[in-house]
């Protein structure tokens, strides 16, 4: 039996959840979680969607994924199947870690979106060691959203669903811990202390359309750093590589392109050389002063 069409949309927030095959857990450790959530945020440069919650567990991970304008199944393709080569690797096995595809429920309307939040915050209630304290749980945004926990790997966007609580952000840490209490039965610690960040919370989300053509990117990237078409599309030249690199990221991001959508239009490339040149391209906008922004710049023309 072909399995249902996925239910996506530009502008739709996402409930994600992945679980593992049954006969072994999907994180057997630390850094298996870590890792999950290092390729999670690579694929957030590359595509610039939104993480509004998430809690991992051994054998599965929910997600609030906002795919702002991407399409979802690319993402999420690209981080499992990421993921499932580290495991593999790892532990000297072969053959499939996640069970099937990847969940996904979309979200569409605040209620809806502020329980799933309680929700997925709730999961580690079963481990002992974290049932009456799951803002201490390392591995859920909750300590994130109260700020008990720093996100060090900067995946959390927290304030669009602290703004449905309220704009100023003791307020809404307090509206949001008391929420959350009260949907887990006080699983949370009571005594919470906040620290003030300066920040205003706005209930807003600005989608970002990914209509661009291969000819926007080329014209941009001609206007703002010179570079040619020719440049572009030259083969087996080391001088070129890192503008190729960015070309490649921008047609992943803004035109919603697989690699091998990306081969045809570079020509003679191999759709792992175009992966590689995507991973450099994310490495150059986050390193490298003359690319950070240049997503943004190009979104906002």
């Amino acid at each position: 039996m072909p399995r249902a069409a996925r239910i996506k949309g530009e502008n739709s927030i996402y409930h994600i959840m992945s679980r593992s095959i049954s006969e072994f857990n999907l994180y057997r450790s630390v850094e298996d979680k870590e890792k999950y959530i290092e390729i999670m945020k690579k694929y957030k440069n590359i595509f610039k969607f939104k993480v509004y919650g998430y809690c991992i567990m051994n054998t599965h991970n929910h997600f609030i994924i906002d795919s702002n304008g991407a399409d979802i199944s690319k993402i999420m393709h690209g981080i499992n199947q990421s993921y499932a080569q580290y495991y593999n690797k790892k532990y000297k096995r072969h053959g499939h870690v996640f069970q099937d595809r990847f969940k996904s429920k979309i979200v569409d309307n605040d209620k809806y979106l502020l329980t799933l939040s309680a929700y997925i915050h709730s999961n580690p209630m079963s481990i002992k060691k974290y049932s009456n304290k799951l803002e201490k749980y390392k591995f859920s945004s909750l300590g994130i959203y109260l700020g008990t926990m720093n996100d060090r790997f900067g995946l959390i966007d927290k304030e669009f669903i602290l703004s449905h609580f309220s704009n100023n952000e003791i307020n809404a840490k307090k509206t949001y811990l008391d929420f959350i209490r009260r949907i887990t039965n006080n699983s949370v610690s009571e005594n919470i202390e906040f620290k003030k960040e300066k920040t205003v919370y706005l209930s807003q989300r600005k989608i970002i359309t990914r209509h661009f053509t291969v000819d926007d990117i080329l014209k941009f990237l001609n206007e703002r750093y010179q570079i040619s078409e020719s440049i572009l599309r030259m083969k087996n030249c080391r001088s070129a590589t890192e503008k190729r690199a960015i070309f490649v990221l921008l047609m992943r991001s803004l035109c919603n392109f697989k690699y091998k959508d990306i081969c045809k239009v570079i020509g003679n490339i191999t759709q792992s050389r175009v992966s590689m040149l995507c991973n450099i391209g994310v490495k150059l906008v986050n390193s490298e002063e003359k690319y950070i922004g240049i997503l943004d710049e190009i979104i906002v023309r």
